[in-house]
């Protein structure tokens, strides 16, 4: 199987769909560059979680300037020696976010800034888009342990995933794949991951398509 149809994938998804594992391992099997969001360094995070009304605006200014510095970095700095670019968000995601965590008067001066950064970023050819229910979501959020993500609640959960499908449902000119992993474990399960790779390795037109394995 080849995924030679596309120069840049992003893998997307809410949080705890396993973006970064499944980015890693396509990028060590197909020889592809990889582009992991550094967002453990970001030190408003443990901090909005705790008070989401009062750093919220902190957090997403810092998060759309540290993800287009090194977005703009790795994707204008072509490697010979990999096949293709695979990363595990896209720029896309700040919006995504900021649009759930921001109050409508502040989303308005932020979504300024977004569309003009945006715009000097190139899109990936593929954006997947792993999409799991939310008791799956926060039972992969308690399994890795990260301290600063045990408070999340399901409604928040529940806004992200709304939030993603809703820019989702806006785009008119990208080649999206929504594939529902609910029944799947691609991190341990083989087969699961395989057949994950089997459905990427197909030619999709632009538009929306979903997938349940």
């Amino acid at each position: 199987m080849s995924l030679n149809f596309y120069n840049f994938i992003s893998i997307e998804g809410n949080i705890g769909a396993g973006k970064t594992s499944l980015a890693t391992r396509i990028s060590e099997d197909f020889n592809a560059k990889l582009i992991l969001e550094q967002f453990e360094e970001n030190s408003f995070l443990p901090k909005f979680y705790k008070e989401p009304d009062k750093y919220a605006f902190p957090l997403e200014l810092s998060f759309l300037a540290e993800r287009f510095e090194q977005l703009k970095k790795e994707l204008t700095h072509h490697d010979l020696f990999k096949t293709f670019t695979i990363s595990d968000y896209f720029i896309s995601k700040s919006f995504i976010f900021a649009r759930k965590n921001l109050p409508d008067d502040t989303f308005g001066l932020y979504k300024k800034l977004f569309e003009i950064i945006s715009e000097t970023l190139p899109k990936p050819d593929l954006l997947v888009y792993l999409y799991l229910n939310i008791e799956n979501l926060l039972r992969n959020i308690h399994n890795r342990g990260r301290n600063y993500e045990l408070d999340i609640k399901s409604e928040y959960l529940i806004k992200i995933q709304e939030s993603y499908l809703d820019f989702i449902k806006s785009q008119q000119n990208m080649r999206i794949l929504i594939i529902d992993t609910n029944k799947m474990d691609f991190v341990h399960n083989e087969e699961d991951y395989k057949t994950i790779i089997s459905i990427l390795s197909e030619k999709f037109p632009v538009g929306v398509h979903r997938v349940t394995p």
